[in-house]
């Protein structure tokens, strides 16, 4: 196997582009905001909510991160904050909720290409198949193979939105007029939707960690890469929604057939197909980044004896968690026939919650550790980071609260993810009943075999 020094490390600009695809991946997915939040309230909540959504979120993991570059990222940190079985419950949700993410990409890699060969949506769990396994053998090969892919596929879907900005200010006249900000008239469900999907479309900022042992100097790579790929998501979501505005195109149509549609509405077939080849990068650039960072959590929790120990196994050429990303591949094999806004709505609320315990580790950390070094520190005191956390804590509680106001569409997803938060529990009491039983077992066969 080969030592940790001769593992080739990523690089600051192919981590930003792993870190943009980990979180974003452009702004496909982003279609039916308009449609919940309308004319007056998208650009709003598209601009407000990553700030209070995500800036926390950021200021939290480049800490934690700074004061522990390890790999297993906000396990590592929940555990050594709050103890074992907080780490547990860390390293499983977070575990659940990217099943959930993981499968959403394949299923839109199927929309988008549906656009160029409509004939493609009848072999839609073959193609779903393929991409998944080919996904587990580029990750396979290692991170470095997964950072130069996701550089290349970062190209190809900015491109796309770059042409389509261009190509809408080539041929609009007359002045760019924004509609007034406002709520007004959202009814509560339909607004927890569109945070939602906000919130889908930009979290993810701790996944960026699990394999911070692999990135060249991690501490200062993580505080640039972190940032740029911050700016660069915010940049691109709002000229794609404001362009998606100004053009007049029929919300119901953008959110059915995606931006392609857009894109054929402002110069012609061909920027439809250029946006739908983008999206397919997309969801493929996503689906190797996601899958890289989960497949290193379950290694780290099974070195800790919390999960199979098969689990930690490497792969001897590549020195990668072979196992560990064939369950990942397995288990979201299964998953994707379920429905896009369905999926959305389990993968936020369990996210959330992992991403909680990693505010209230940031917060012990601070109480216990005060002198701790840490390459960056958020300038706050104990107070302003309760209140930093009690920001993001008031979207999730509301975008949750309207999905289970909805009888129709978002409970039963939403009772789905509080009962998937549950199983951490369940898996706890078996780890404790299994330690004991364990060491039953090991005394009873070594008395078997003294009597032998």
């Amino acid at each position: 196997m080969p030592s940790s020094a001769a593992i080739k490390k990523i690089r600051p600009l192919q981590l930003v582009a792993v870190i943009f695809f980990t979180v974003s991946g452009g702004p496909y997915g982003l279609e039916p905001l308009l449609t919940y939040a309308g004319q007056h309230g998208a650009l709003l909540l598209l601009m407000l909510t990553p700030l209070l959504w995500d800036v926390p979120a950021i200021f939290t993991v480049l800490e934690l991160n700074g004061m522990m570059p390890v790999e297993g990222g906000y396990y590592k940190w929940v555990k050594y904050a709050l103890g074992t079985r907080w780490g547990f419950y860390e390293g499983w949700w977070t575990w659940l909720y990217t099943f959930v993410d993981l499968a959403i990409y394949p299923v839109l890699f199927v929309q988008y290409a549906s656009f160029l060969f409509p004939e493609l949506a009848a072999y839609k769990i073959p193609v779903c198949l393929f991409i998944i396994w080919s996904s587990a053998g580029l990750n396979i090969l290692g991170i470095v193979p997964v950072g130069k892919v996701s550089l290349l596929l970062s190209v190809a879907v900015l491109t796309p939105f770059l042409i389509l900005v261009i190509a809408f200010f080539y041929h609009h006249s007359g002045a760019i007029v924004l509609p007034s900000p406002s709520l007004k008239g959202i009814a509560f469900p339909t607004l927890g939707m569109a945070l939602y999907t906000v919130m889908w479309n930009c979290l993810g900022w701790d996944n960026v960690t699990t394999y911070a042992e692999e990135v060249e100097k991690p501490v200062r790579s993580y505080l640039v890469s972190i940032f740029t790929a911050f700016a660069l998501v915010l940049v691109v979501y709002f000229f794609t929604i404001l362009v998606a505005q100004q053009s007049q195109i029929n919300f119901g149509v953008l959110t059915d057939r995606g931006f392609p549609a857009l894109g054929e509405l402002i110069s012609g077939r061909w920027l439809g197909i250029l946006i739908a080849a983008g999206g397919m990068a997309s969801t493929l650039g996503i689906y190797a980044a996601v899958l890289l960072s989960v497949s290193r959590v379950p290694k780290v929790m099974a070195d800790d004896k919390l999960l199979p120990l098969a689990l930690n196994k490497q792969h001897p050429r590549f020195n990668t968690p072979y196992i560990s990303i064939i369950i990942c591949s397995l288990i979201v094999s299964l998953m994707v026939l379920w429905t896009f806004a369905d999926l959305l709505i389990i993968d936020v609320t369990v996210y959330g919650a992992g991403l909680f315990l990693e505010y209230i580790a940031l917060i012990r950390l601070r109480i216990k550790e005060p002198d701790t070094y840490r390459p960056f520190k958020i300038p706050l005191n104990i107070a302003g980071l309760c209140f930093m956390a009690l920001l993001p804590l008031a979207v999730y509680g509301i975008a949750l609260t309207g999905a289970l106001s909805s009888l129709d569409k978002g409970i039963k997803p939403a009772i789905f993810a509080v009962c998937a938060l549950l199983t951490a529990e369940a898996g706890w009491g078996v780890i404790i009943w299994r330690k004991p039983f364990l060491k039953i077992v090991g005394n009873a066969i070594s008395i078997v075999k003294n009597w032998l």
